[in-house]
């Protein structure tokens, strides 16, 4: 959890602090820059898999999730005391940039350890049940990071928390990071990792193995376009994608839509469990199917009522030239006695519980979680399928890719491609096409290719030696 809190709270605070980190003079591309920073730590997470996956498989799960906590934590504290643009000029951008990259190869190396170590002690009959709590830190992740915001906001004025207070958060970081340390020193290795090491079986070059060996190189390219791209994009249209939408688009203050989006979260992190148990019973790929074809048909309609009951009726939104700069700027408006006008503001000046306590809200709030219900259908059940999917002999190496291809790249740049289609288009659902033509993908591949796992049995994989291939 403390891994994903430190990556999504740069996301979550993009609106506040993304003017301070870039020229000033046009917010909505300052904004884009910032969000582009924020999607290379999404790109470059694929890199961190193969990096840390090698060490994974090689060396131990343990030892590839205790780099990474440490390399994240130090990175996101890092924020927290970086100068802004005003203070060091272009190195502010540059500086945030490099951090990002050294999230990004964390985040890269620790879910696949995470999962496999998981996996690796649970009984076969219960994987997915098990698994899925790995599943709901990243949500609750996002969960503590939007949390910790409205806490430290609603202790200080917006002019404080704008000057000086967006920087608690991360400092937060190196508190959390100590106390999972600490916890994850104490843990033991993999009993199928120690099994595999003690006769020899482990991999000399797991990399070379994974995506080289025809067999292999299948399952994990079925794995990308059959279920990660478009679990990537199922899961950050449902959280990230939606929050952007409330805030850059419906014009919803930004203490009211961080409040809708957690609690939408809160209440949809049981379902995760709950569809990793189901998953036990009648499979991985029936419930990600589900969510894919759900998510292709529910889209558009979800956020159409999100749109109503906002109550900013936007219409459009407009692109023209700054005056000054020439940059792009993006206005959304709405209709006034048959003339557009700019929208205005909705739900601000709000107290988290005035917040909840609006009938507005409470529909939004329901809207969101509908897409959270879409996200638990295919990622509760993903690390299991993944898990089970690859040899245990190369298997931190094997799934982390195309996980973090899924989630880092299809999923990651979906912030970006989607509100630079809102500005170019100026449709305010175009940003909505992209997920639903991956999930589409994903669900025709994954329904022809996609293998039923859940009756493999782990421990069967350690009874006899198998060559091991020639050292990288």
């Amino acid at each position: 959890m403390i891994e994903w809190y430190d990556f999504y709270i740069f996301g979550a605070l993009a609106p506040v602090i993304a003017p301070l980190f870039y020229p000033s003079g046009n917010d909505t591309l300052a904004l884009i820059a910032y969000l582009s920073t924020f999607a290379v730590g999404f790109v470059v997470r694929p890199f961190g898999a193969l990096f840390f996956g090698r060490i994974g498989d090689r060396v131990g799960r343990k030892v590839a999730f205790l780099i990474t906590l440490l390399i994240m934590g130090g990175a996101t504290a890092l924020i927290g005391v970086l100068p802004t643009y005003e203070t060091i000029g272009i190195a502010a951008p540059l500086a945030l940039l490099a951090i990002r990259v050294l999230q990004g190869l964390a985040l890269g190396g620790e879910y696949g350890g995470a999962a496999v170590y998981v996996a690796e002690h649970a009984p076969d009959h219960r994987r997915g049940f098990y698994t899925s709590f790995i599943q709901i830190t990243a949500t609750l992740g996002l969960f503590v990071s939007l949390a910790v915001i409205l806490s430290v906001q609603g202790s200080m004025s917006a002019e404080a928390f704008s000057a000086w207070g967006w920087r608690l958060p991360f400092l937060l970081s190196l508190l959390l990071v100590g106390v999972s340390f600490y916890m994850r020193v104490q843990m033991r290795e993999s009993p199928i990792f120690e099994q595999l090491r003690e006769r020899g079986m482990t991999s000399a070059a797991p990399i070379r193995e994974a995506f080289t060996q025809p067999a292999n190189l299948k399952r994990a390219l079925v794995s990308l376009f059959g279920a990660t791209a478009g679990q990537g994009v199922v899961w950050y249209t449902g959280q990230f994608y939606a929050l952007f939408y409330l805030q850059s688009i419906l014009n919803v203050g930004g203490l009211a839509a961080n409040t809708i989006v957690a609690c939408a979260l809160l209440l949809g992190m049981p379902f995760f469990v709950l569809c990793g148990a189901l998953s036990d019973r009648i499979g991985r790929k029936r419930l990600m199917m589900a969510g894919f074809a759900l998510a292709v048909v529910s889209y558009l309609p979800i956020y159409g009522a999100m749109r109503d009951v906002a109550g900013s009726q936007v219409t459009t939104v407009q692109s023209q030239a700054h005056p000054v700069t020439g940059d792009t700027t993006l206005t959304p408006l709405t209709l006034v006695d048959g003339q557009l006008q700019p929208a205005s503001k909705v739900l601000t000046d709000l107290s988290v519980g005035e917040v909840l306590r609006h009938p507005a809200a409470h529909k939004l709030i329901g809207l969101v979680w509908l897409q959270v219900l879409l996200v638990t259908l295919v990622y509760g059940p993903i690390a299991a399928y993944l898990v089970e999917a690859f040899p245990a002999r190369i298997r931190y190496t094997a799934m982390s890719l195309p996980y973090h291809l899924g989630n880092g790249v299809f999923g990651g740049l979906l912030p970006v491609i989607g509100l630079t289609l809102v500005a170019r288009t100026g449709d305010i659902h175009a940003g909505l096409y992209y997920p639903m033509a991956i999930a589409a993908m994903s669900l025709v591949v994954g329904s022809l290719l996609l293998p039923q796992t859940h009756g493999t049995r782990l421990w069967d994989e350690t009874v006899e030696p198998v060559p091991k291939p020639t050292a990288e």
